[in-house]
């Protein structure tokens, strides 16, 4: 460990070191699923349903976003315990806080470990439903309908939400193992190798891009039922697609070198990712709106008079929320523009910055799923949008709920 890494390490580093800022967006995505359990249900959602969950049959069994709330209780105690040992040890000095990374690290254990061992007490079909999932679409699998095939979606979109915060969680492990370093010093994102992030980080994408492929290649042996030529599935498979550049070109020009990229000049790298930066936006908030959500915002049938500007017709939340959502998302969709706009260079260049990033990203896919639930659970109670990427599989939805 170089003596100028305790220099490197600033104020915020020191009060929440690498493991413990990657243990907080993780925990908070357990807190964001009981909220949309929750509040879906209010406005008589069910979410549970949505995904094939089984239902809660008798009345002594906790509600579905009761169980998510204890899960999520239950992996929040033991980090703010490990904080509350943390804090008082190393009083905010340099070298104990690189000294003493066992602590979060051993943190990041515990959560393993609470998500995979099958305690009864610890939502355990839950859990196990959620890790079997989670290996189901690991290599892009993707369910059938009846099967669960929305919840495998819903998981796999957090997933690209999470590909920073997970490539964070490799690096942290990969600077514990690492004689040299220490997980709580500044991050070293090249740790194992220079395509070690960058790979991780486009996992999540490629994992989508192969569900949209394999509905795609349904629709084509359903023989194109209803008129559904499966269009939209490779249309969907080409925003995740457009990911790819912008992590490649990101990547290079962290350690950016003429020889190294075909003698491309830094500049035009830099303008290349502006570039693919707009177009990936500018793609996904059009989806998240149009596709997602079926509101008509960016479709020609916004200005229809039976329901409010850019909306539909059959709404659960208030016609507030639906415009805030479409503000929030659009915001965090383009956040990488504070790269060029003064007085926010910061959100880029700082640890702290970047995990606003994240956290803001995190909070805004907890959103998305609000009206991506919603959406779903319109489609299958009132028949699907006319641009409805299910479209193909109209039949067979409803009646299984």
């Amino acid at each position: 460990m170089g003596p100028d890494q305790h220099a490197q390490l600033d104020g915020f580093s020191l009060f929440l070191p690498f493991p413990y800022r990657v243990a907080v967006l993780l925990v908070a995505g357990f807190w964001g699923w009981a909220a949309n359990l929750q509040y879906l249900n209010q406005h008589n959602i069910d979410l549970p349903a949505l995904i094939r969950y089984p239902a809660r049959n008798s009345s002594t069994q906790r509600p579905h976003h009761a169980s998510a709330f204890r899960l999520a209780s239950l992996l929040t105690f033991p980090l703010l315990l490990s904080l509350l040992i943390f804090w008082p040890l190393t009083h905010g000095s340099r070298e104990w806080v690189e000294s003493v990374d066992y602590i979060p690290q051993a943190y990041l254990f515990i959560l393993f470990i609470l998500l995979i061992l099958p305690f009864n007490r610890l939502s355990r079909s839950g859990r196990r439903r959620f890790l079997a999932t989670l290996r189901r679409i690991s290599i892009g699998g993707l369910a059938e309908v009846q099967d669960g095939k929305f919840g495998d979606i819903l998981l796999a979109d957090v997933l690209t939400s999470y590909s920073k915060v997970l490539a964070d969680l490799v690096v942290t492990f990969c600077m514990f193992f690492n004689s040299e370093t220490s997980s709580t010093s500044k991050p070293d994102r090249h740790c194992g190798s220079d395509y070690t992030v960058p790979l991780l980080v486009a996992i999540p994408s490629l994992i989508r891009l192969r569900q949209c492929l394999i509905e795609f290649a349904r629709v084509r042996r359903a023989g194109y039922k209803i008129g559904n030529t499966g269009g939209q599935h490779l249309a969907n498979a080409l925003k995740y697609a457009s990911a790819f550049p912008l992590i490649i070109i990101a990547a290079k020009m962290r350690n950016y070198s003429p020889l190294n990229f075909y003698g491309i000049s830094e500049v035009t790298l830099s303008r290349s990712l502006y570039f693919f930066s707009f177009v990936n936006s500018s793609y996904s908030f059009y989806w998240d709106v149009t596709k997602d959500w079926d509101l008509t915002l960016l479709s020609e049938a916004r200005n229809d008079n039976e329901y409010p500007f850019g909306l539909r017709r059959y709404r659960h939340f208030t016609d507030q929320q639906y415009y805030m959502a479409i503000g929030i998302d659009f915001a965090i969709r383009f956040s990488w523009l504070s790269r060029i706009v003064p007085g926010f260079l910061w959100l880029n260049d700082t640890e702290f910055g970047l995990f606003v990033l994240m956290f803001l990203e995190v909070g805004r896919r907890w959103m998305w799923v609000f009206l991506r639930a919603e959406a779903e659970w319109v489609r299958n109670s009132r028949g699907p949008a006319p641009s409805d990427i299910l479209l193909g599989e109209l039949n067979g939805k409803v009646d299984s709920d």
